[in-house]
């Protein structure tokens, strides 16, 4: 089905987008990555053509092909706290994204969204939920989403937001908890937390892939907004000590870091829109997907253990 056929990625020097260029490569894909920085060392593949460049400056789309079959965007400005750099790449950046697809006759654009454009709405998110987005990094997340729906209607580009919901999985940079966790218990080391009493959703990121591909050649995915989880709540604390008891070592403190004032306690969606245009379910546990995470840091930190 995707043999041969041609993929544009943009962000694909990231946490998910080597793993989405691993599944495309198995597929026999040809695939092109477009970012603004070099991939780390343990996430360069040979044999893909990596691509650099801004994509707020629509002038740096010239050095492009015109000729993809699909373009996914799972790039973004990493720093939220730089409000300019924010607007300009979740933004700006998508903005042009979409007139490359549409003026090359892309077939299918993925958006990739965040769970966060819900904002403080109470959980569990569908589709249908009203967006209350209040950090400017979501907010400016979902006026890009609505700029991509309403090209959609304006212009019939066929267009797809997936929105997943807390990713994690191997080489995923220590910013998050599950590899925050994992490293400081592989570490032995003492590390803050908050209390740990809210609840998350935590989707394995070859899950995440398997839905991309479910929504790549998937006319009854254009137009829609899906959301990607397991719709499951995970406890951070009992998340934690889960990874503890894998890992034997580390030891975290609760109740240091506090949450922001009007931080949900649960976040999660429904995805019954995923099971019905996708076909899509996960099919990996918290505890398949943690082992294999756990895995893979092993191998990566051995050396500085």
């Amino acid at each position: 089905m995707f043999k041969n056929k041609k993929i544009l990625i943009f962000g694909g020097t990231g946490f998910i987008g080597y793993h989405l260029i691993k599944r495309a490569l198995k597929y026999k894909m040809n695939v092109t990555s477009f970012s603004r920085s070099k991939p780390i060392k343990s996430r360069r593949i040979k044999k893909i053509k990596y691509i650099y460049g801004d994509i707020s400056v629509k002038k740096n789309f010239k050095i492009l092909k015109k000729d993809f079959n699909y373009v996914v965007n799972l790039s973004g400005n990493i720093d939220h706290t730089r409000k300019k750099e924010v607007f300009k790449s979740h933004f700006l950046g998508v903005k042009n994204i979409s007139d490359f697809c549409f003026k090359n006759n892309v077939k299918h654009f993925i958006q990739m969204g965040s769970s966060g454009e819900y904002g403080n709405a109470a959980s569990p998110h569908s589709e249908k939920t009203k967006c209350l987005a209040k950090t400017y990094y979501n907010k400016t997340k979902l006026m890009a989403s609505k700029y991509l729906m309403k090209k959609y209607f304006d212009s019939k580009l066929n267009i797809t937001i997936l929105r997943p919901y807390q990713v994690y999985g191997p080489l995923q940079s220590v910013d998050r908890i599950v590899p925050i966790t994992i490293t400081n218990c592989l570490k032995k080391k003492i590390f803050y937390c908050s209390e740990g009493l809210q609840f998350r959703d935590f989707l394995y990121v070859k899950d995440l892939v398997n839905a991309i591909f479910s929504t790549i050649e998937n006319k009854k995915a254009f137009g829609e907004v899906i959301n990607l989880g397991t719709g499951k709540l995970t406890q951070i604390r009992y998340l934690i000590n889960k990874i503890r008891k894998l890992i034997p070592g580390g030891k975290p403190i609760y109740g240091v870091i506090p949450l922001r004032k009007d931080e949900p306690i649960e976040i999660y969606p429904t995805i019954v829109k995923a099971k019905k245009i996708l076909k899509w379910s996960p099919i990996y546990s918290l505890s398949d997907g943690l082992k294999k995470t756990i895995k893979d840091y092993k191998t990566n930190l051995e050396g500085n253990l």
